[in-house]
């Protein structure tokens, strides 16, 4: 025989490492679900609660009383907000998603003690006080450090991929947790987080989404985050207009990134402020909106809602459009903890009516139902702004539970990606991370 047969490697020793590393990451997988499950279902009650006792109680007051809890509850609660982020934790401003995939790069290192308790406080102040952000960056980035911290406990190796594999797991099980979406937490994890496919991964973050989703459906219920109560999709003959409506988009999510990054550098001229003072100015400015309408402000989900029924006249709809647009400028540029997923989703159901409407004015049998197109302008901003046209679709899909709106939403999708990329624009987190390497070099870079 000959000896240098004996030197060769083993054509299955590579697999049969894999499916260790696969077995042993099940456990942690399902314990991270677990707990980044738990913490996003009670930042979610929390928000849910404080927003609708925040707008009933707007609503109730006489309006110079309105006025004064509007402009106190907006200038409180951000400027709190601010003072915890800038004060403990300046990793977890915005969404905390440009920050995880530093991490998972290895350009960042993850301090799970203090990003956990100050994402959750500081997001539930500034949110629940009006700013016009989502859930989703808070949880995704408490669900990433979940995943750290679930590592700890397991004595996991800083030198192993395991690490990070697990990271990316809990930053799973958070999007699925904040929208009742396993696949989406998933499909975001490989599409934009990781950026590829390998089976420890898939394993880790299906397994910690799904448990996660579960955890969440328990504790919060398992209706879709938006029920449409039986919209039917649009034809195949509303198929020209679901292309113009991506193209639409896809300049409408080139225009948001760059007023994104620009109101960050407007705010960056107040980095000598106390950061209580800047987040009282954003505070202020959202209460002032509240006052007027009181849906304006928070998340948006009631925005969303009355778009997805057809409750808002064309009249109203551009300048709710125009407001909305200007307030997560505001309360994004400022710093505070918050997501950028739920404010651009409501701003996509608001466009997306919008030519709906215009389109039923036009050719009334190609679009019977112009609402509809409202879950078509949410997936295609999305995917214009994020530049991840399988996670807006599949999100669309969970997030309303109607399969069937599949093809339009390829259609519109694909379009506002084809434009985005057409104009050469930065996918949003990516711009948003490079810009923080310019001001925080990465650790181990030279001065």
């Amino acid at each position: 025989m000959d000896s240098r047969a004996a030197e060769l490697p083993d054509p299955g020793s590579g697999l049969k490492a894999e499916e260790v590393k696969r077995r042993h990451i099940l456990p942690k997988a399902l314990v991270i679900g677990l707990v980044a499950g738990l913490i996003s279902s009670i930042f979610r009650k929390a928000l849910q609660w404080s927003e609708l006792h925040r707008i009933a109680w707007l609503h109730r007051l006489p309006w110079a009383e309105s006025l004064v809890a509007a402009l106190a509850l907006g200038a409180v609660g951000s400027g709190v907000g601010l003072w915890l982020v800038r004060r403990f934790a300046p990793e977890t401003a915005g969404s905390g998603i440009p920050n995880l995939k530093s991490v998972v790069l290895g350009e960042r290192e993850l301090h799970w003690k203090r990003v956990l308790p100050v994402k959750f406080f500081a997001g539930l102040a500034g949110i629940g006080g009006g700013l016009a952000l989502g859930r989703e960056g808070p949880t995704i980035q408490m669900g990433g450090a979940t995943g750290l911290m679930v590592s700890s406990w397991f004595r996991v190796k800083g030198g192993q991929g395991e690490r990070k594999a697990l990271i990316s797991a809990g930053a799973g099980a958070g999007l699925a947790a904040a929208f009742n979406a396993p696949l989406a937490g998933l499909v975001f994890v490989l599409e934009e987080l990781q950026g590829g496919f390998t089976p420890v991964i898939f394993v880790a973050a299906f397994l910690a989404s799904v448990t996660a989703d579960v955890v969440c459906r328990v504790l919060t219920g398992e209706t879709p985050v938006f029920a449409l109560h039986g919209l039917p999709a649009p034809s195949l003959g509303a198929l020209p207009v679901a292309l113009v409506l991506g193209v639409l988009a896809g300049f409408g999510g080139v225009f948001f990134n760059r007023c994104l990054l620009a109101s960050l550098d407007l705010f960056d001229r107040l980095r000598r402020w106390p950061p209580f003072a800047v987040g009282a100015v954003a505070g202020l400015i959202v209460g002032f909106a509240a006052w007027i309408y009181p849906e304006v402000s928070g998340s948006g989900a009631l925005l969303a809602e009355r778009a997805f029924g057809g409750e808002i006249a064309l009249r109203w709809l551009f300048v709710l459009l125009a407001a909305r647009f200007f307030l997560t400028m505001v309360s994004y540029g400022s710093g505070a903890a918050g997501g950028i997923f739920a404010p651009l989703l409501v701003l996509g159901a608001l466009g997306g009516l919008g030519v709906g409407i215009a389109a039923h004015a036009v050719a009334p049998s190609w679009v019977a139902y112009p609402e509809a197109f409202a879950v078509l302008g949410m997936g295609a901003l999305l995917t214009s702004i994020v530049r991840a046209p399988l996670t807006g679709i599949v999100l669309m899909i969970e997030l309303t539970g109607q399969y069937d709106f599949m093809l339009p939403l390829l259609v519109s999708c694909f379009a506002a990606y084809g434009v985005a990329e057409a104009l050469r624009d930065a996918p949003i987190y990516e711009a948003l991370r490079e810009r923080s390497r310019a001001e925080r070099p990465p650790a181990g870079a030279p001065p």
